[in-house]
């Protein structure tokens, strides 16, 4: 079975900047390649028919990464005003006919995407229960089939949380739902939310289901891209090399451009291409292309492209492009762990 795949792109990442400023939050870097490669490379197993890219802030690097590195057939549509999920997918209303994948690059995941032609539902919603389902999209359940979407319930009742992965097997029929909201302006917190467009499709009768989730690892905020990182070093994510006069504590990823000079990388230290470490320590911290950390501890970061740090200790988030100097006066105040 062919299928469609939606990838909304358009937020402008306000939670993780100053990175975003210069670049689209799916192309910020975990375990050694984009959070957006991470999930178009998880497809490989589906026959795609077109991977349609909802873009928006910084679009054109998401045309230029996704051409560099896939060949599949992919479309790109501008959402030039921020009103919600729904009206993001619903500006490809054109290309959604027939079986539809949905997926936001926020999530990082493990399931089982591939048969969904052999799925009884309309609808397939991808969840994992949580502790505390106030900031997520749940389901409430009723013999089998969903019965209710409640966008950021204000208790614990209902504790399965939608990860951002839908399967609709009849794009058309979500299209129809999405114009029922718009025509009569029904948003949630001033925005069309893609749970109220599939709230109408239950209300028509569609059939939705659920489908766990083994993995589900967050990129929206700062601790959480950390905490992915963490996670895709210790599953499988994980690249090292011999590297005389230094010492590696594994997991960790280096990449083969990198240059490492008298540094202790690790445990938990992505160090991206053409970067160059020397008399570094660098520990559970993303280290993206082209930037130089020397004399200097690093712990718990985020350090963009380009970046120039020398003589700090400590825990940064820099955006790219930018350059960290400390003389040994100001260093010997810096606090240390």
């Amino acid at each position: 079975m062919t299928m469609k795949v939606i990838l909304p792109l358009a937020g402008l990442g306000r939670r993780m900047r100053p990175h975003t400023w210069s670049k689209p939050k799916p192309l910020l870097n975990v375990a050694g390649k984009p959070v957006l490669a991470h999930v178009l490379d998880k497809l490989s197993p589906l026959e795609i028919e077109e991977v349609i890219f909802i873009i928006g802030w910084l679009g054109d690097q998401i045309k230029e990464y996704v051409s560099a590195n896939y060949d599949f057939a992919a479309r790109y549509i501008v959402q030039e005003e921020l009103k919600g999920q729904a009206h993001a997918i619903y500006l490809a209303k054109e290309h959604l006919d027939g079986p539809c994948l949905i997926i936001f690059v926020d999530t990082l995941f493990e399931a089982n995407i591939t048969n969904l032609e052999e799925r009884p539902e309309d609808v397939l919603l991808y969840v994992q229960e949580v502790k505390d389902p106030r900031r997520f999209g749940v389901v409430v359940e009723k013999e089998g089939r969903v019965v209710q979407l409640i966008e950021k319930p204000s208790g614990f009742e209902h504790r399965k949380a939608i990860v951002g992965v839908y399967y609709i097997r009849e794009g058309k029929e979500l299209v129809k739902a999405i114009e029922y909201l718009l025509e009569h302006d029904i948003r949630t917190k001033g925005e069309y939310y893609l749970t109220d467009a599939l709230q109408v499709m239950i209300e028509r009768g569609a059939f939705v289901g659920t489908e766990p989730v083994s993995v589900w690892e967050d990129c929206g905020k700062p601790e959480t891209v950390l905490h992915t990182n963490r996670y895709l070093l210790e599953h499988g994510h994980a690249h090292s090399r011999e590297l005389e006069g230094s010492t590696i504590i594994p997991p960790v990823y280096i990449a083969e451009t990198a240059k490492v000079e008298s540094s202790i990388i690790g445990p938990y230290a992505t160090v991206c291409e053409g970067v160059h470490l020397k008399g570094a320590i660098v520990r559970d911290t993303i280290i993206e292309e082209d930037s130089r950390i020397e004399n200097a501890l690093l712990e718990h970061s985020l350090i963009g492209r380009r970046v120039t740090i020398r003589g700090f200790s400590g825990q940064l988030n820099v955006g790219d492009d930018c350059t960290i100097e400390l003389n040994e006066e100001n260093r010997s105040k810096e606090p240390r762990e």
